[in-house]
């Protein structure tokens, strides 16, 4: 039996929904997979060392690992309209140079946070904290990610969204870039093709059976929020546009990718079809 591929993925409810459709047995791989839940900073590090054959990443972090890493056209969170959002303290005001909790260095909302705010002072933690330092006053301002948009303390307040600071840097029209997959370029390409077509499938039969799935997932205590949450967050995050990167989406990535190097992000510009797996060898196969 050949090895297991590893997968890595956040623990939150979209990343969750994919995987667990094939989980619970609704799609076969060609080989058995091995899944582990992190959050997604730990995922853009352990990307960084290579570690998982398969992992979840932040957007932002691509261009960095692109040599050793390709981009999946599956399993992709983008935001329309919304999005990671800075909250603080309500009446209270910002200055220039204020304190702000960011869910770590290589996720797309720092990236675009450090070009908006180049004198913020940040500090980086597990997202899960970040609404209790705003709260406790261990920092000013935090950026809020996953299923913590939909619902944080009364006494907190959205300073600004990061889809405007996104419309405002991209020239708007875009959806916003947030995380997607990476798979290790060493896979044989027979492999990774076969491997993305599942992942593909898991994402499309998930959405297409999301009623069954999101309650299976709820009965096992396998998410952390509740019906009601969990179904406006797959609104947002895991929906028909989850499944395959479109044209819409790949400029968007394409324009992120620019904003990084003009910034000082990255080392060069890419596209990021140039850093697809590539098809012409199962088209040519089947000829």
């Amino acid at each position: 039996m050949p090895n297991p591929i590893r997968i890595g993925h956040s623990p939150d409810a979209d990343d969750i929904f994919m995987y667990y459709a094939i989980k619970f047995g609704w799609v076969s791989t060609p080989v058995p997979f091995k899944n582990e839940a992190q959050d997604i900073e730990t995922l853009n590090e352990a990307t960084l060392q290579g570690l998982y054959d398969v992992s979840a990443v932040s957007f932002a972090l691509y261009p960095r690992v692109r040599e050793d890493y390709a981009l999946l056209k599956t399993a992709v969170s983008f935001g329309e309209g919304y999005g990671p959002k800075l909250i603080k303290k309500r009446g209270t005001r910002l200055r220039r140079n204020f304190k702000v909790a960011l869910s770590g260095r290589h996720t797309t909302n720092a990236m675009l946070f450090r070009i908006a705010y180049p004198e913020a002072r940040i500090v980086y933690m597990n997202f899960l904290d970040i609404e209790k330092a705003v709260l406790e006053g261990e920092v000013h301002a935090g950026v809020l990610i996953h299923e913590s948009i939909l619902d944080f303390d009364e006494s907190l307040e959205v300073e600004r969204e990061i889809w405007d600071i996104w419309q405002e840097l991209s020239g708007g029209g875009l959806p916003l870039p947030l995380g997607g997959m990476a798979l290790r370029r060493s896979m044989p390409l027979h492999r990774a093709i076969e491997v993305e077509k599942a992942l593909i499938k898991a994402v499309d039969v998930a959405n297409r059976h999301r009623g069954v799935l999101a309650k299976m997932l709820l009965e096992r205590n396998l998410v952390r929020i509740d019906a009601p949450t969990l179904d406006r967050y797959l609104d947002l995050y895991a929906n028909d546009k989850s499944v395959v990167m479109d044209e819409t989406q790949i400029k968007a990535l394409d324009t992120l990718f620019r904003l990084g190097y003009e910034h000082g992000f990255y080392d060069c510009p890419i596209k990021a079809e140039d850093f697809m797996i590539p098809q012409e060898y199962e088209e040519a196969r089947s000829e």
